[in-house]
């Protein structure tokens, strides 16, 4: 998008925390179309970074969002040690396919590519990887 916009156009976002995750990449970002003329203004907090106000606003609403997310995250992390400690998370179920040598096989003798085994096997082409990842690290 940002290389379609021309000087003077304005972008229009729902919310500064949609663009950006932290406060220094939010600025930097409003400072890459500043210096092409380009507005940014958002719907949610009414904020037009074309004046001095909204530039003031951006900072400190970027700085607020980014204190949200660390500690969104900081609670996570620590709900989750919780639910580790009363064995009430276990993480993700360990995908298991029966006889996957035999599916290896034909998957290294070009029978079948990655995308087909993997919808053959019913997993994700990540999974997928993790499994021959693992299979060829057990082989050697």
């Amino acid at each position: 998008m940002i290389e379609f916009a021309r000087e003077g156009d304005t972008i229009y976002i729902h919310d500064f925390s949609r663009i950006a995750r932290s406060t220094k990449d939010l600025l930097e970002l409003s400072e890459l179309l500043t210096s092409k003329g380009i507005f940014l203004v958002s719907t949610k907090e009414s904020i037009d970074t074309n004046t001095p106000t909204g530039k003031l606003m951006l900072t400190m609403i970027a700085a607020i969002n980014e204190f949200e997310r660390t500690n969104l995250l900081e609670r996570q992390k620590e709900g989750i040690a919780i639910a580790v400690q009363e064995g009430k998370y276990k993480g993700r179920k360990e995908v298991k396919i029966n006889d996957f040598a035999a599916h290896y096989a034909r998957y290294k003798n070009r029978e079948v590519n990655k995308a087909q085994l993997a919808q053959e096997l019913n997993i994700s082409r990540p999974t997928l990887d993790k499994m021959i990842r693992e299979h060829e690290k057990q082989a050697s």
